[in-house]
């Protein structure tokens, strides 16, 4: 929304409604009916594809550069995941169908908003790379790294239910490669806050992953 003129932004901005995004609230579930969009100021918006019926696996992250509620500007009116708020944060929401009425009346804002739709599907798709090819501890370094650009601050909450979740790994898994990057000094955990101690070390820690979809959002202006 930055990258709209004045004019634009204010036609936008009368149909939008600042909402807070409280850690674990889900936004979206699978199969459920789409009834509003988000845009996140701050916090991060976690997409989940269910595997069975006690895991899931992140698809992607959702942070101030981009939107939840992708499907319908593609004409989808349905959810085929489960969107949790994993960032404490607010956002601007707006619904369904001033969303759409908006995007129909401006050709800008559908470009821009098309552009970081390109760019969130590089996300996913190096993403399910990462998963494949590189280890566990890669590729936390690598989530921490896209949450803590999201966040913008060094401190946030997290548990380990919710990392195996992201990484679709067990439990133990997680514990282990949370130990290791502390161990290290790049990261505190404590009581379900997580800290990054040492950025340079986590980036160091992380697969080439990080840096390729990093550029990917930077490039079409999605960051």
């Amino acid at each position: 929304m930055a990258s709209l003129s004045e004019a634009e932004f204010h036609i936008f901005q009368n149909h939008l409604v600042r909402v807070p995004l409280n850690f674990g609230s889900v936004i979206y579930e699978p199969s459920a009916t789409i009834d509003d969009v988000y845009f996140p100021e701050s916090g991060i918006v976690s997409l989940l594809s269910p595997v069975d019926k006690n895991s899931s696996l992140e698809l992607g992250l959702v942070g101030n550069e981009g939107f939840a509620g992708l499907p319908v500007f593609l004409g989808v009116k349905q959810s085929q995941y489960r969107a949790v708020v994993q960032g404490s944060g607010s956002a601007l929401r707006i619904s369904v169908g001033e969303f759409l009425g908006v995007c129909e009346n401006n050709k800008n804002l559908s470009f821009v908003l098309r552009q970081y739709i390109h760019s969130f599907i590089s996300q996913i798709s190096r993403s399910a790379a990462c998963n494949r090819f590189h280890s566990i501890d890669e590729r936390m370094a690598r989530w921490l790294l896209m949450t803590h650009d999201r966040m913008q601050v060094d401190e946030f909450q997290i548990t380990h239910e919710f990392l195996s979740n992201m990484l679709g790994v067990r439990r133990e898994a997680v514990s282990r490669a949370a130990g290791e990057l502390q161990r290290k000094g790049i990261i505190r955990y404590s009581r379900g806050k997580l800290t990054v101690s040492d950025r340079a070390g986590l980036e160091n820690a992380a697969c080439g992953c990080y840096e390729l979809i990093r550029k990917d959002a930077v490039t079409n202006g999605a960051q």
